[in-house]
């Protein structure tokens, strides 16, 4: 009795020291592409409320583009220009789409590719 007591409490349980830094190491990757990817996201954000605000305000595709290029310098948009813009009617309103991608180096010649389109409604 005494002995089979002994062999369940030297047997081991839980991660080697190899297993928590390879987790560690995967903790480690996620947070550092989590952390360049967060500010694309952000900015896609900025993006769309610039298109959205710049068709709701202004009539013409020049002013348009002109009232996106504003918001751009104040939400520090760099991915989108107001040349970039897809201008069009649908019915009254105005419509403008816009399509772009961001580019996160990994390692070496590997990149993780974000690829965003949108337009407003």
């Amino acid at each position: 009795m005494y002995s089979n007591r002994f062999a369940s409490r030297s047997r081991q349980r839980g991660l080697s020291f190899i297993g928590v830094i390879f987790i560690g190491l995967i903790c480690v990757a996620a947070f550092a592409i989590g952390g360049q990817s967060v500010p694309i996201f952000l900015e896609y954000q900025a993006i769309n409320k610039a298109a959205t605000k710049a068709a709701r305000e202004e009539t013409t595709v020049a002013g348009i583009r002109g009232a996106f290029d504003r918001a751009g310098a104040i939400d520090d948009i760099s991915s989108v220009k107001g040349k970039d813009l897809e201008v069009t009617k649908r019915g009254d309103k105005n419509v403008v789409s816009f399509k772009y991608s961001r580019e996160i180096p990994l390692a070496g010649p590997a990149y993780l590719v974000y690829r965003f389109e949108g337009q407003t409604k």
